[in-house]
C-alpha cells in the first residue's frame, strides 16, 4: 500500500473526515504534518500544492488534494487503485 502524507491542523473537521475515509480504505498509518504548529511546514505545503487550506493529501507522490477531492476520487472508484499501486 502506498504511503499517505497529509498536511493538517489539530481541529480541522475536514482533516478528521479525510483520516476516517483513508482508515476505512485500509490505510494503517498516515504521516501527518501539522501546519498549525510549524510555520515552515505551512510555507512548504503552499509551495508544493499552491493551496492554503487543509487537509492536503498525498498518496505516494500523487497530490490528491483536499477532503472533497478525496471523496470525489473515492466516488469515481479511483482511491483504492491509487492506494494499492505498486
Amino acid at each position: 500500500m502506498q504511503t499517505v502524507k497529509m498536511y493538517t491542523t489539530a481541529t480541522c473537521p475536514y482533516c478528521i473526515r479525510a483520516k476516517q475515509i483513508l482508515k476505512a480504505k485500509g490505510v494503517a498509518e498516515i504521516e501527518e504534518i501539522r501546519i498549525d504548529t510549524d510555520a515552515s511546514a505551512r510555507a512548504q505545503m503552499m509551495e508544493i500544492t499552491g493551496r492554503r487550506t487543509v487537509p492536503q493529501i498525498f498518496v505516494g507522490q500523487t497530490h490528491v488534494g483536499g477532503c472533497d477531492d478525496l471523496m470525489a476520487l473515492d466516488a469515481q472508484g479511483g482511491l483504492l487503485p491509487l492506494l494499492n499501486a505498486a
